[in-house]
């Protein structure tokens, strides 16, 4: 069975940096309902590893849920939490986090609630500064994309005791914040308190996380060419520098492919006449489309998860 850790509650207009170790739960809840919450989350053990939105987005889409992992930013691209439970459904990794420029560029609002400084309070408890907060996951936000590319956020739908639960796969650095911005749609033009629970996982919980890789591209610091964070905020040029970029000089090679008969009527009735008589493009778009349609989530760019 779970074991009950902790449990916070978070007024409007703040936030809380919790140490969250590997195997407990932080259950994020609707006291009265319709509230986005914002999230962020470092690996506790080095700042510089962070979640990053952009590879969670690309893996899961623009609204991760139950199911879903929160990754860490590239070379690290590590899976740092599990979403575990999701009652509502609906996140946004779109939006970035409201901020006092937002609020005195639209509204004339000197001083504002917003997501970004109420971050940069709540994790100055851990030293670190308003340049190291990132872009927030946006729970219980719903947004939309339409047919002309423009990304909306419309009303809430959660209700009172819905709720997140977030599985920590590492020991993170936690940070949720009542999102600041009660003249938005966002929270339904207002700012309500959210209740945090803390957990102990049971077994059970354990095991429904799926197994994902680990890889030899997934570098820490050990694995970099400069290991060492800048002490100064100048940048200067480094004389003894010698690039050393991957795979370079690139080299281009002919591969002749053989065709049956069979393929080869394939090959023409499915190929783009964007390549007009270049074969050989043709043919690589077939190849690594069916590569994408069979090996990566959502012809996404990202791996697929699990057993494949």
């Amino acid at each position: 069975m779970r074991t009950l850790v902790e449990t916070i509650r978070l007024e409007p207009g703040t936030g809380k940096a919790i140490e969250l170790r590997a195997g407990q739960i932080l259950r994020i809840e609707q006291i009265e309902g319709g509230q986005c919450v914002d999230f962020n989350a470092f690996n506790l053990n080095d700042y510089k590893e962070f979640m990053h939105c952009g590879r969670t987005r690309t893996v899961h889409g623009f609204n991760p849920t139950e199911g879903s992992f929160l990754w860490s930013q590239p070379p690290r691209e590590r899976a740092l939490l599990y979403i575990l439970k999701d009652t509502v459904k609906r996140n946004d990794v779109l939006f970035p986090r409201c901020s006092a420029y937002l609020y005195e560029s639209a509204y004339g609002f000197h001083d504002h609630t917003n997501c970004h400084d109420i971050q940069s309070e709540a994790q100055r408890e851990y030293g670190l500064t308003p340049d190291d907060v990132h872009d927030s996951f946006n729970f219980f936000m719903n947004t939309e994309v339409g047919q002309d590319g423009k990304a909306t956020i419309t009303r809430q739908s959660s209700k009172a005791g819905d709720y997140v639960e977030l599985l920590a796969l590492v020991d993170v650095l936690a940070v949720p914040n009542v999102c600041g911005a009660d003249i938005m749609r966002t929270s339904n033009f207002s700012l309500k308190p959210i209740k945090l629970e803390i957990y102990e996982a049971a077994e059970a919980d354990l095991r429904q996380v799926p197994s994902v890789p680990v890889l030899r591209s997934q570098r820490t610091p050990k694995d970099f060419r400069q290991p060492n964070i800048k002490a100064t905020r100048e940048l200067s040029r480094d004389p003894a520098y010698q690039p050393q970029f991957t795979n370079v000089p690139i080299r281009i090679e002919e591969l002749a492919v053989t065709l049956s008969e069979e393929e080869a009527e394939a090959f023409d009735a499915l190929r783009l006449p964007l390549y007009g008589d270049d074969e050989g493009a043709a043919l690589r778009d077939l190849l690594f489309t069916w590569w994408e349609e069979k090996y990566l989530a959502a012809n996404s760019g990202a791996p697929a998860i699990g057993d494949r």
